[in-house]
């Protein structure tokens, strides 16, 4: 070895050494094992979009609670009334946006998907620029990660007795014209024989009445899903029953879902009382 590489060798390996002795610990089991790292891992892969409204009137407003280490809540993303989009959660660490949630037997959306708080009071249509950002950052995310069309999903959609959001107001159609959601048009009417809450839970809504949930409505799990659904899929949540009309479109999406248009609901678990 040249002179110049062992004086280069020399000075560089206390400031390895030092790194070393200053690098976090990894996380791990309390049980004592020995440390042998392995190069055989990669990142979080999110396989979700949630989308949500801030409820303020301001983008400031709500970079303020986003980042505000006392309110614990965040999102990946925030896009503002004009357009401007915020990005304030890396990608591959889990943000705190949709809390106790569940879709489709996932219960801990965090760990699986980006948030993305869209600045909207909920009594208000969304602004034409917020929306051409928001289907050019879904464009993006869709790339990278090949997110499926049905996961991209609403508050409300993964935590329908808690959340209402996005409001009656978010154009879902139009995003699920550009492969971002499910999206049904017919005028059919319901097979025999079907139910409501078989085909919600079969589109991955929670009807199961979690006697410990908090935080939630007086609505039941499955009133609370089917309020979801119209919000999310007819624009109207002022009644949780559904027509044969809506019942119609929900056995559609179902066999959507499924991949099969005609696609019948699977056996149905019974709530727990």
């Amino acid at each position: 070895m040249s002179r110049a590489r062992i004086v280069s060798a020399l000075l560089v390996s206390p400031l390895l050494l030092a790194l070393v002795a200053c690098a976090p610990l990894p996380q791990g089991s309390g049980v004592a094992a020995r440390w042998q790292p392995s190069p055989n891992f990669d990142e979080r892969r999110p396989n979700f979009v949630i989308l949500h409204q801030t409820g303020s009137d301001a983008a400031g407003q709500a970079l303020r609670t986003l980042t505000d280490p006392l309110r614990r809540v965040s999102a990946h993303y925030l896009i503002a009334r004009d357009g401007t989009a915020y990005q304030l959660v890396d990608e591959r660490a889990r943000a705190w946006h949709a809390g106790e949630s569940y879709w489709g037997g996932l219960t801990d959306l965090n760990s699986a998907s980006i948030g993305i708080e869209l600045d909207n009071n909920g009594e208000e249509p969304f602004a034409e620029p917020q929306l051409v950002a928001l289907l050019a950052l879904l464009s993006d995310i869709r790339a990278r990660y090949r997110i499926p069309a049905g996961n991209f999903l609403g508050h409300g959609d993964v935590a329908p007795r808690r959340k209402v959001d996005p409001s009656r107001f978010f154009p879902w159609k139009r995003l699920a014209e550009q492969g971002f959601g499910l999206w049904c048009e017919t005028s059919a009417t319901p097979p025999p024989g079907f139910a409501v809450a078989p085909a919600l839970q079969a589109l991955g809504y929670d009807v199961a009445n979690a006697a410990n949930a908090t935080n939630v409505t007086h609505a039941t799990s499955v009133e609370a899903a089917a309020l979801a659904f119209r919000r999310h899929f007819v624009g109207d949540d002022a009644t949780a029953e559904l027509s044969p009309d809506e019942q119609a479109l929900l056995h559609c999406l179902v066999g959507q879902k499924a991949g099969r248009p005609d696609a019948a609901p699977p056996a149905f678990s019974a709530p727990t009382p």
